[in-house]
């Protein structure tokens, strides 16, 4: 188990949970996802571009294929298949982490099409049906905080379903979120739900706004722009935690709390550094915070457990040092309002073509699992 001089360890103490941002049938048979969950992992999330990743490598998911495509199944019924039975069993894995914390962690996320984004009934529907499927209580859907997502989020949580809201980068749309959010539990309370088991994340992409932003300043080349390098990122994921703590001290979430509710954690997802000028524990060492949750690919979750920072809080008290940041981005003509909706629609195609290229891997391996079985039976 982590100790104290573990810097997952001392980040849990601070009160960051740390998921992992990944998965795999490979993880999953090895015991690779217990073994970092025994390390202090307490959640694993996912998106179409991991399974795409997953499913590509190794041969973890041949027997399944060739069992789908004796059945006739079809790529898009093969890919829920297979992407369901995978967050069921990190979910059992996860399961003693659930009711450890008071099923606050625990928890995997799966996302609804991502095809669906701009379709708010379709998107209800996917999320339901995902629930369903996977049938664990320690499961979050990803719904994308588009527009059309905001009000599918305040009817699945009216459901009693837990959500991961995605995609989230600008500060007015995170404030959007909160108030989906809340409606959703106001919902929930009047459908007679019980309003303590349902939970919710709201995931705020960070290294990419770093990443659209640098490239703007080198361009203009000035001292000034040199020195807000890799700063635009940390202010805006500051500024969002400024807006979390508003929304918590208001008396709309005082009620729902009241009545058993858990807070929507700030989750800060895209951690992993692009650019190797810079800390591979940056957005995570600058991000510390109790209350949030810190989702990184393995390769920071691996660089913050031999070199992470003390876990001192960063966070608490930077709100006016992260406006002067987005000010002076402004002043040298970088508007993030403009960067961080390019950034949403970006993201949404990003996810929507990594589906339909899982779609098409997985249509290809079940032309050939068809063949070896039609191949077999000859025999």
């Amino acid at each position: 188990m982590a100790t104290s001089s573990n810097p997952l360890a001392r980040l849990a103490d601070a009160g960051v949970a740390v998921w992992l941002d990944d998965l795999s049938r490979e993880r999953l048979r090895t015991g690779n996802l217990a073994e970092l969950v025994e390390h202090g992992v307490v959640g694993v999330t996912t998106n179409p571009s991991i399974f795409a990743a997953a499913i590509s490598k190794g041969d973890a998911y041949d027997e399944q294929l060739r069992q789908l495509a004796a059945q006739g199944a079809t790529a898009e019924d093969a890919v829920f298949r297979i992407t369901t039975d995978d967050v069921r069993d990190a979910a059992d894995v996860l399961r003693p982490v659930y009711d450890r914390t008071d099923t606050q962690d625990g928890r995997v996320s799966i996302e609804v099409d991502p095809r669906m984004a701009r379709d708010t009934a379709a998107t209800i529907e996917s999320a339901k049906k995902l629930w369903a499927t996977v049938d664990r209580p320690n499961v979050f859907i990803k719904i994308p905080a588009t527009v059309e997502g905001l009000p599918a989020i305040t009817a699945v949580l009216a459901e009693g379903i837990s959500v991961n809201v995605t995609l989230i980068f600008s500060i007015e749309r995170y404030g959007a979120v909160l108030d989906a959010f809340q409606a959703g539990l106001e919902q929930a309370r009047a459908n007679g739900h019980d309003l303590a088991p349902i939970a919710s994340v709201a995931s705020f992409f960070v290294s990419r706004v770093d990443t659209a932003i640098d490239p703007k300043l080198d361009e203009i080349g000035s001292p000034e722009a040199a020195a807000l390098r890799g700063t635009a990122a940390i202010a805006n994921a500051r500024l969002a935690y400024g807006l979390f703590q508003e929304v918590t001290a208001d008396d709309r979430w005082k009620a729902l709390a009241a009545a058993g509710a858990h807070p929507q954690r700030p989750l800060w997802a895209s951690t992993g550094v692009k650019d190797k000028a810079y800390p591979d524990t940056l957005y995570v060492d600058e991000l510390v915070v109790r209350g949030t949750v810190n989702t990184m690919p393995e390769a920071t979750l691996d660089a913050v457990a031999d070199h992470g920072g003390d876990a001192s809080d960063t966070v608490t008290g930077t709100k006016d040092e992260a406006e002067r940041v987005i000010e002076r981005l402004r002043g040298l003509g970088i508007d993030i309002d403009d960067v961080t909706r390019k950034l949403e629609e970006e993201g949404v195609k990003k996810f929507t073509d990594s589906w339909e290229q899982l779609l098409k891997q997985v249509d290809e391996q079940l032309s050939g699992a068809a063949d070896q079985v039609a191949a077999s039976d000859a025999r």
